[in-house]
């Protein structure tokens, strides 16, 4: 029986922003993920998580991928894309070509690739139509890349109407809450192949999923991310992954 070593690299989404605990750490769907799976398999996993915040997707793949598979994993976890999409100018093929260069990688080192895409916020944001064609675009292109491999696990969230609902999302209206990661959750361990826990797919609604009045959202949220894009700087400046350089081990509870 093989060992599983799970390591998932990517930006906030899979670092697990909007899925705060009461002591301040982030969560997120792919600690979920780890914890489920080993509940699933009763029996210890092995887990690492070099995601961090506001990364683009190259970035992502120059700075995570490499340490990741130094681990020597038995599955690999990748999304990235989200970041790079706000930016008008970006090209969809670069985006997409990332994700080649994930495969290929992973090919190479004889590790199962699980792929994500991100939950849909275009609703709920400005520019939703710009954000909404960008997003379709993007999702098609990286699942054209591997319409030949069925050996690859998906797990897309963008065409996922109901995680588009805003109970799924946190006040800043760009990270799913907590509610939306166990959903993202359950979608990885239904390609998995593992017992989905009860309840995962459809949560209830969360007291903080309530909308900030616009100006509210502007000052809070929407202003600093602003900000940020025109002074150069990421949230993720400084940040060193929860779970990076070594196996964290998960034991089934």
């Amino acid at each position: 029986m093989t060992d599983v070593r799970f390591v998932a690299i990517g930006d906030s989404f899979t670092e697990g922003v909007g899925d705060e605990l009461p002591d301040g750490r982030v969560r997120g769907w792919a600690d979920l993920t780890a914890q489920g799976w080993a509940d699933a398999l009763g029996r210890p996993i092995q887990y690492a998580n070099l995601a961090i915040r506001g990364k683009l997707v190259w970035p992502i793949v120059e700075q995570q991928l490499e340490p990741a598979l130094a681990l020597k994993p038995t599955h690999l976890s990748f999304n990235g894309g989200g970041n790079d999409m706000l930016r008008p100018r970006t090209s969809i093929g670069h985006i997409a070509d990332a994700f080649s260069r994930v495969l290929r990688r992973c090919d190479e080192e004889g590790v199962t690739l699980v792929l994500l895409s991100g939950a849909n916020p275009s609703a709920q944001l400005p520019m939703s139509r710009l954000i909404q064609r960008r997003g379709d675009l993007m999702s098609a292109a990286v699942v054209q890349r591997i319409a030949d491999r069925p050996d690859v696990i998906r797990a897309l969230n963008w065409p996922d109407a109901e995680l588009s609902d805003p109970s799924y999302w946190s006040e800043d209206r760009l990270h799913m809450n907590s509610r939306g990661h166990h959903r993202v959750a359950a979608r990885v361990l239904e390609a998995l192949s593992q017992r989905v826990p009860e309840g995962w797919w459809s949560m209830p609604a969360l007291p903080d999923a309530v909308r900030l009045a616009q100006g509210e959202y502007v000052r809070e949220h929407l202003g600093p991310w602003v900000r940020r894009r025109l002074t150069g700087t990421s949230s993720g400046d400084g940040r060193e992954p929860k779970f990076g350089g070594a196996w964290t081990e998960i034991a089934p509870r």
